[in-house]
């Protein structure tokens, strides 16, 4: 049989960092100390003004490659999850593809906004399974929210920030990537988002002076206890399909919104908090990157070894979940 592994990981942390200090100051009020209390993000990472999303996922993609032992034309397969793309169209998976050099690699992007990476992992892992001409997929995650934040809103540009996250994939002989679970409300698609700039509100002149340019915003509330209801049903139904319990889990990696919903989660599932990792509090929210980008950390601190059981639990816009158990083999 034919598995789907993790090779290697990688992460691209943008050089320019935010401060909640620095939000204060242009702000003109306190946000810091509700910050850190209430989400756990004490500072943020924004791209320079030169970069663009495809240039973070590269520089992520580079690091996972080089770890692995791999090159560029290695691969064939990239999967780009982004909902901050460079262009509405083409895919960003193709500008990564030919910044890269992987001219063997077929390219799509993936968008179920932060749920993105957890799904591309998915449908990364079932190509590599069912189909014995992939040999090595590349799933990136990559997340520049900050160019679409209106820094005088301080709902978003307190909490949104830039990077990106990779993993190498490979096939082999032993279990890695063990299953997954998606799941969606959709009836909260018009909660959070970006509204201008599709077909249901194009970026006309009028669009723009009627509604603002493409901006992210939170238009109604969310249910505030959403993710720690429907994180621990997604990752027990996942175990149950494997015959696993919670207590099986080496480590736990949710998406990086606020930390005081992780720690929730994990006490509603009886996991010691140790068996998590965090990084919101140095990088902020990335979105769609946050997943990989603190699983590399976890990883470069020694946390996750080989051998170790892995659950990833992920939500993002339009209320798309996405869940996904492996078993670490880089």
């Amino acid at each position: 049989m034919r598995f789907a592994q993790v090779l290697a990981t990688g992460r691209y942390v943008p050089a320019k960092m935010v401060t909640n200090a620095e939000l204060e100051a242009r702000l003109g009020e306190p946000v810091h100390d509700w910050l850190v209390q209430n989400v756990g993000i004490e500072r943020r990472h924004v791209m320079a003004d030169g970069e663009v999303g495809s240039d973070m996922a590269v520089a992520a993609a580079r690091e996972a490659l080089g770890r692995a032992g791999l090159k560029a034309k290695d691969l064939d397969l990239i999967i780009v999850a982004t909902d901050t793309p460079d262009y509405l169209t083409p895919g960003t998976a193709s500008v990564v593809q030919h910044k890269l050099g992987a001219d063997s690699a077929g390219t799509f992007d993936v968008n179920c906004a932060c749920a993105g990476w957890v799904t591309a992992l998915d449908v990364a892992s079932k190509y590599l399974i069912a189909d014995s001409s992939y040999r090595h997929v590349l799933v990136v995650g990559v997340y520049g929210m900050t160019r679409f934040v209106d820094w005088d809103d301080k709902k978003t540009c307190t909490l949104f920030a830039d990077g990106a996250g990779a993993v190498v994939l490979g096939a082999g002989d032993t279990p890695g990537f063990m299953g997954a679970r998606l799941l969606a409300n959709g009836g909260y698609y018009d909660a959070l988002g970006i509204y201008t700039g599709g077909t249901a509100r194009p970026a006309t002149p009028e669009a723009v002076q009627a509604h603002g340019k493409p901006t992210v915003q939170f238009l109604r509330r969310l249910p505030a206890s959403f993710n720690t209801e429907h994180w621990p049903v997604l990752l027990k139904t996942l175990l149950e399909r494997a015959r696993l319990t919670l207590d099986d889990v080496d480590h736990f990696v949710f998406t990086q919104l606020n930390l005081r919903t992780i720690e929730a989660t994990m006490a509603a599932m009886g996991q010691p908090l140790e068996k998590t990792h965090w990084t919101m509090d140095k990088w902020g929210y990335t979105g769609s990157a946050c997943i990989p980008m603190t699983l590399d950390d976890a990883v470069a601190q020694g946390k996750v070894r080989r051998g170790d059981l892995v659950a990833l639990c992920a939500s993002g816009g339009g209320l798309a979940m996405a869940s996904a158990l492996v078993r670490w083999t880089a």
